[in-house]
């Protein structure tokens, strides 16, 4: 990867500087902002964010409290780290499952090809958000399951794309060269085939994040990720709604972050997309 081209890259410029900026205050904002995010204030529910109001005092909301007394700030850090964990998991399932999936459809065709893709078919045409829920609904909604539930329902995405581009590849004469002098299918798939599709893996991974990340909050906002005490940007909008008329920022604040980091994920892979592939920049 050429540093001239990363940096003529606006998209790809901005965006790990404004992913950058958002995993500093996750992961790093906890460790100066010392407060426990499931503790209680007694008698300061639904207090304006410090910033606001100008008072200054031993307890300083940055972005307010909750209808629990709750400090908004740290529970958006806390949320956001949960939030990310969760989506890269995700991710990691969801990928692997679907580059496997994708090598094997799109090398050996036939009826593993026929199979895997009417599979997949099937799976694209169900709403992955009433999947998600029916199978959380079953499972029972926690953090590990919500892993698993995210990456078994969206690993299509990447199988797809894969086996498309495997079918492309294997007819290179490379690859026929392998054949021809008896490489078993595992080496040419593994050590010939998949080096050459990680670009649009990269792309389609970063973006994925961001979709993540959404249907996190969508199922916690449900009630059906991640549980109370622990905090969850969607749980937090969810709470947040109760007082929207009165205290806005309750639901603003988690809704403003989800946006953000959804935007700067997207941007990101719009970057990696002009960089690793420019035949795609204008698509």
């Amino acid at each position: 990867m050429n540093m001239r081209r990363i940096l003529k890259s606006k998209n790809l410029v901005a965006g790990v500087i404004l992913l950058s900026i958002l995993l500093g205050i996750i992961l790093l904002g906890p460790l100066v902002y010392k407060v426990d995010s499931s503790q209680q204030f007694a008698g300061k529910r639904n207090l304006p964010p410090q910033w606001f109001t100008g008072e200054k005092g031993d307890n300083m909301f940055i972005l307010g409290t909750d209808g629990l007394g709750r400090d908004v700030a740290i529970r958006l850090m806390i949320g956001g780290r949960l939030s990310l964990a969760i989506s890269v998991f995700a991710v990691s399932i969801a990928l692997t499952i679907g580059i496997v999936m994708g090598l094997f459809a799109g090398y050996y065709g036939g009826w593993i090809d026929i199979v895997l893709m009417r599979f997949t078919d099937i799976q694209l045409a169900i709403p992955v958000l009433i999947l998600a829920i029916t199978i959380v609904a079953i499972l029972g909604p926690n953090i590990t399951n919500l892993i698993i539930i995210l990456g078994f329902t969206r690993w299509v995405t990447w199988a797809r794309i894969v086996r498309a581009n495997v079918m492309q590849i294997k007819e290179l004469e490379f690859i026929k060269a392998a054949r021809a002098i008896g490489a078993p299918p595992l080496i040419i798939i593994f050590r010939h085939i998949l080096p050459n599709i990680v670009t649009p893996i990269i792309i389609i991974s970063s973006q994925m994040i961001g979709f993540f990340i959404l249907m996190e909050a969508s199922l916690s906002f449900l009630g059906l990720g991640v549980q109370p005490p622990d905090p969850s940007w969607g749980a937090m909008i969810a709470e947040g709604r109760n007082y929207i008329l009165v205290t806005p920022w309750n639901a603003l604040a988690p809704g403003i972050a989800l946006m953000i980091t959804v935007l700067a994920l997207n941007i990101l892979g719009d970057g990696l997309r002009d960089v690793l592939d420019p035949r795609l920049k204008n698509i």
